[in-house]
């Protein structure tokens, strides 16, 4: 009896085996086939990634060179400055990336350069330090200038431009970029940015230049800035007229520059009339 009731166990005892080991099975089986999934979708994947670097990796064809009138080529490179006898510059940024200064500054007919050092309250150009170091090195007068923020506190912004900006670098006087009221109606607008152009009379003793566009001024600033020097930037063939006819020293003629030395586009500026470099030099 004994012998039999140990049989029977034993019998159970391999039954269970038996149907624990059947289940497993099937449990690898579903796991295999997710795996599988999984490789199946990322080759797919990979395979979309590799058809995306394929055709990142096809070369733009190069634009069609552009004829003149006589049919002759048309140098891309050929600007203002090779029209005329004025004295000529640039302005730059972070926007232009890495510049080679020893080849801009080999180029006799840009004489200066205004290199942006700061933005707002808080903002700083990224490349500012390594361009005025090199500007300097290789020939160029240097200016510096901040973009106008309407909304942020003044003494916020003049504390931001001079810790770039400082007075033993500059062989131009600094330039305050105007470009936006920020929506504040133009009587606010325009005495928020008197209170910052006088602080930076104050700081720098010496007033600075201020650079606008030609539409921008006509709108906000007619017969604001009588006291200051301005660099009126407007796109055309020829040179801009105030609405209230007043004379400005540089004219911005174009953002769409080409330079060697400089990847892609460049802003350029000329001095009008007779309008020359000595009006902006820095007094030390």
């Amino acid at each position: 009896m004994k012998r039999l009731l140990f049989l029977l166990v034993v019998l159970l005892i391999g039954v269970v085996i038996g149907e624990q080991t059947v289940a497993k099975p099937k449990k690898r089986k579903a796991k295999t086939t997710a795996v599988a999934q999984k490789k199946k979708s990322a080759r797919k994947t990979s395979k979309k990634t590799a058809a995306k670097r394929v055709v990142k990796a096809v070369p733009k064809p190069a634009p069609e060179p552009q004829y003149d009138a006589d049919g002759d080529e048309i140098n891309p490179y050929l600007m203002c400055e090779d029209t005329c006898g004025h004295v000529h510059g640039i302005d730059l940024s972070h926007y232009q990336g890495e510049v080679f200064w020893e080849t801009v500054g080999e180029n006799t007919k840009m004489a200066y350069v205004y290199l942006k050092a700061s933005e707002g309250g808080d903002r700083i150009d990224s490349y500012f330090e390594r361009n005025i170091d090199l500007a300097h090195r290789y020939g160029l007068k240097v200016g510096s200038y901040h973009f106008y923020r309407p909304k942020t506190p003044q003494e916020v912004q003049l504390r931001n431009f001079m810790a770039q900006c400082l007075p033993g670098e500059q062989d131009l006087i600094p330039m305050v970029d105007v470009e936006t009221t920020a929506n504040l109606p133009v009587e606010a607008f325009c005495d928020s940015l008197q209170k910052f152009l006088l602080l930076m009379e104050g700081a720098y003793r010496q007033k600075p230049l201020v650079y606008t566009y030609r539409n921008f001024y006509n709108k906000h600033l007619v017969g604001k800035l009588d006291d200051y020097q301005l660099m009126i930037a407007m796109y055309t063939t020829e040179e801009p007229e105030l609405a209230d006819g007043r004379d400005y020293t540089l004219w911005q003629y174009t953002a769409k520059g080409r330079i060697v030395g400089i990847n892609g586009y460049v802003d350029k500026s000329r001095f009008t009339g007779r309008h020359g470099l000595r009006e902006i030099r820095y007094r030390h």
